[in-house]
């Protein structure tokens, strides 16, 4: 068990970090609601990103008012992008969260500007913006507003139940710019969502978010992301994952297999060697090419979620199913715009390792 001081030295650590590399910090919180995460709030100059023309995703810009996550999904592709700010891509991307606590004053200022051209703006992409901390900070009130005050188009993609909160003013807002929504539900199975993704509400408690857009007349895409070869791609928990999406009232389903960026697959390395060490073979076959898994099993696993989704009446207009194994769009794992009327970490802590960064 840690000592009292070598928790205190750890956080001291952190802190020190955050200064030096989160330019704008305002202050560093601790909060008793929100054990082991520290919030680093910043004061952000800019909240628009423009995504490099270089990407596969259909979006140009994004808003992202989080940095790190306390989803704490094994296999977020996003945990590399913590090493940018001197965190690391395990335990500090789960537990040092940053918040751009200006964003939605920064971000009105920008989409007022005359050179702003109202292009869609996708939210979700990195990290998810309706993750706990939201229930905190409510960022995304005002982030929306700013948006469809300025006939912007957003959409967003999420884990958290938080989202309930802002469905009235989302269907406010329909009214004035296209708004889209997804929900991400990897699979059904408790225990295994327990350990793959240990800060998110539960597959039932997301499932139930569904039936919530629906009721308040919003259209919501499901997205099976990711799909895990050998945990959660068997027909039988495809079908059972589709058929309560279905029941659910989704408007379509996207399906996409997981895909491993550095950070990310090295902290997925590390749970599939303590979880599933009989996989680990069967990984580096399909991964042993890079961060998507082997072009054979995508087309295999498109056709199977293809054929199943239909069993279910889930068969959407051109798009729905357009990245389930589709080597040419797997870019959608890093954020899909959903339903935009087609305008368009594990629970180990501590960091990997070495030994086991070689996995994949």
């Amino acid at each position: 068990m840690c000592s009292s001081g070598g928790v205190r030295w750890e956080r001291q650590r952190n802190e020190e970090l955050a200064a030096r590399a989160l330019p704008g910090l305002v202050r560093t919180v601790h909060s008793p609601d929100f054990a082991g995460v520290t919030f680093h709030e910043v004061h952000a100059r800019s909240v628009l990103n423009k995504v490099p023309a270089a990407s596969r995703v259909p979006f140009r810009w994004t808003v992202n008012p989080y940095r790190g996550c306390s989803h704490a999904c094994t296999y977020c592709f996003a945990r590399g992008t913590h090493t940018y700010l001197d965190f690391d891509a395990g335990t500090d991307f789960d537990t040092q969260v940053v918040v751009k606590v200006n964003a939605p004053e920064v971000l009105a200022a920008q989409v007022r500007r005359r050179s702003w051209a109202r292009e869609h703006v996708a939210m979700g992409t990195n990290t998810d913006p309706y993750q706990r901390a939201e229930g905190k900070y409510r960022l995304m009130p005002g982030i929306i507003r700013a948006l469809a005050d300025s006939g912007t188009p957003l959409s967003i993609l999420t884990k958290g139940t938080v989202l309930a909160r802002d469905l009235s003013l989302l269907r406010d807002v329909g009214g004035d710019v296209p708004v889209g929504l997804g929900v991400s539900i990897a699979l059904l199975d408790r225990e295994l969502q327990r350990s793959l993704e240990p800060g998110t509400p539960s597959p039932q408690a997301r499932l139930e978010l569904v039936r919530k857009a629906r009721d308040a007349g919003l259209p919501c895409d499901v997205f099976l992301a990711p799909i895990l070869p050998g945990l959660t791609d068997s027909d039988e928990a495809l079908d059972g994952l589709l058929g309560q999406v279905a029941e659910a009232g989704a408007s379509s389903v996207t399906a996409i297999p997981l895909h491993l960026r550095p950070g990310a697959r090295e902290w997925f390395a590390r749970w599939l060697a303590e979880h599933h060490p009989e996989l680990v073979d069967r990984y580096r076959r399909l991964y042993g090419r890079g961060s998507y898994a082997d072009p054979e099993y995508r087309r295999g696993l498109r056709q199977r979620v293809e054929a199943l989704a239909r069993a279910h009446g889930l068969v959407d207009p051109p798009g729905s199913l357009r990245r389930a194994g589709d080597g040419a769009q797997d870019g959608a794992q890093e954020g899909a715009p959903p339903g935009l009327p087609h305008e368009d970490a594990g629970g180990t802590r501590g960091r990997p390792r070495a030994e086991q960064l070689s996995l994949l």
